[in-house]
């Protein structure tokens, strides 16, 4: 942002600091942080298709509009709708300056005319394409899309004026078209060829801002996609560097820092709302199995140590004992913590290693009998590593929507009868959930355990004492139900007035867990 209020106009890269190919988060971000330059902003998105369509996002105060799409939530096309509010500068020319009169309000043309673009800004280019209006009439007008590499501009033209055969230059030029009513700012050499592929296409830059400039060197790598592989093997894919891989319960904090950089934030406090369910041993759910919830460990308490406190009937202590192995277990508690990459768009348990996840389903070794408890990892059990990762699909409407950026992930160790590829966090869970049930029939002995531990369970995420918290429990609520949310810019967060509260489902699978919106999309999964 300039001095003066105006924002740099880059085309086929940028306004001001909005650059194709930002992460929604990012930009969010950013706007938030500058309340005075942007009082307000609406959010659209399609309730039913939160993932699949396009997000919107209106700047009504600055005459802009930004589109995501809606799979990855990067910057696509950046839209001037008002250029008395837009206040844009390309090359230290005003792109368009409004005539104010003696009483302070703007008079003549609400855009720039043709020739102030092509003699001032840009100059010349090649014939563009005209687009006739919907509707006969004699002051019919309609649209002449004119465009430049990374920069197209719309005319409105009197219909009665066009003719395929006039020379554009003379028809825009010329009393029947009228001063610019938007530009387009994306990605290509024209607009003709690259509208077919905009939300598809490679982004040229990457998410983060910070990764933008080219003199900004050394940080952390943008992580592209996670591919989860099963046994507690996570692989990070990363936008220019190899591969980076977790190993829960042998990664260290270390590890983390020097190839993730520091953590955003340190979250010490634990929640420990899902204890109840911490200890089921009946036909609820079954000792055998690695699809119960992970309950405490799933929300940072303390969960599989190598204290062993399942057979506490099989001998007795005395009381000094008893209060030893409670304040060891406290010590153990209170070293966990997470680590939030909320730029990563994931969260680390931080904890004493705990027993491996359950093998691939196309391993070989998946039966309950082979891995009946679980494998303790080989890490010292002093040693703090991860155990757990929590990847957040700031899907909008979400209660937790613009904490982290978008994580995309694939399950590659889950074989697919009826997808043709990878499950992924795209996917309604209906799909998901279809074909985790398939795949892990061999980790349950019947069919009545398998149902009873993949039921939802319900969660509200509306209430709480820190909703604000990334990992006070996974995920949010559903927003109440409208595609188009308005905010006033509180800095610090989002304000709509909006005062519904809603549920959220839990489910659990060996070494996973989903947090599912009523949508059917995925809000959140936690891999342990």
């Amino acid at each position: 942002m300039m001095e003066d209020g105006a924002m740099q106009l880059v085309p086929g890269r940028s306004i001001g600091f909005m650059t194709l190919g930002c992460s929604l988060h990012e930009i969010l971000t950013t706007i938030k942080a500058e309340v005075r330059a942007f009082p307000r902003f609406e959010l659209y998105h399609d309730d039913a298709r939160p993932l699949k369509s396009p997000v919107h996002v209106v700047l009504p105060d600055n005459g802009l509009r930004l589109q995501f799409d809606g799979p990855d939530q990067r910057l696509r096309l950046i839209e001037v709708l008002d250029f008395t509010r837009a206040k844009l500068v390309y090359k230290d020319v005003e792109v368009f300056k409004p005539i104010e009169s003696h009483g302070g309000l703007s008079t003549g043309p609400s855009g720039p005319r043709f020739r102030h673009i092509y003699d001032k800004l840009l100059g010349p280019t090649y014939g563009g394409e005209y687009f006739p209006p919907k509707s006969d009439g004699a002051n019919a007008r309609g649209t002449y899309n004119l465009s430049y590499p990374g920069v197209a501009f719309n005319f409105p033209v009197q219909h009665a004026a066009y003719s395929p055969k006039k020379d554009f230059i003379s028809l825009l030029s010329s009393t029947a078209t009228g001063p610019a009513s938007s530009m387009a700012v994306f990605d290509g050499d024209s607009w003709q060829k690259a509208r077919g592929t905009l939300f598809t296409a490679a982004p040229p830059n990457p998410r983060s801002l910070s990764l933008s400039g080219k003199g900004k060197e050394g940080g952390p790598d943008e992580i592209e996609l996670v591919k989860v592989h099963g046994e507690g093997r996570i692989e990070l894919v990363r936008r220019s560097s190899p591969s980076f891989w977790i190993i829960l319960s042998e990664t260290t904090p270390q590890d983390l820092i020097m190839e993730l950089g520091a953590p955003d934030s340190i979250y010490r406090k634990h929640d420990h709302r899902l204890s109840i369910h911490k200890d089921r041993r009946t036909s609820d759910v079954s000792d055998h199995s690695g699809g119960r919830l992970p309950t405490d460990d799933m929300h940072g308490s303390y969960h599989g140590s190598a204290i062993d406190t399942d057979h506490d009937d099989d001998w007795e202590d005395d009381d000094d004992d008893e209060a030893a192995l409670e304040a060891q277990e406290r010590e153990v508690v209170a070293a966990e913590h997470f680590y939030n990459y909320y730029h990563h768009g994931f969260d680390i348990l931080i904890s004493q290693p705990t027993q491996i996840s359950p093998p691939s389903p196309t391993s070989g070794s998946n039966t309950p009998e082979s891995r009946e408890d679980g494998e303790l990892s080989a890490q010292p059990l002093n040693h703090l590593t991860a155990t757990k990762v929590i990847f957040h699909g700031n899907v909008p409407g979400s209660y937790q929507f613009n904490r982290h950026r978008r994580s995309r992930w694939t399950l590659d160790h889950v074989p697919s009868k009826h997808q043709k590829e990878a499950l992924n966090s795209e996917m309604v869970f209906a799909d998901i959930s279809s074909e985790l049930k398939e795949a892990f029939k061999a980790h349950y002995a019947t069919d009545e355990e398998q149902r009873l531990q993949q039921r939802g369970m319900a969660l509200n995420r509306g209430w709480g004492d820190s909703p604000g918290s990334s990992v006070e429990l996974l995920g949010g609520w559903e927003d109440s139900s409208t595609k188009k949310s308005k905010f006033v810019n509180a800095g610090s967060g989002m304000i709509d007035g909006a005062d519904d509260v809603g549920n959220v489902e839990i489910f659990g699978f060996p070494g996973m867990v989903f947090e599912v919106l009523k949508n059917g999309a995925v809000s959140t999964l936690t891999v342990y």
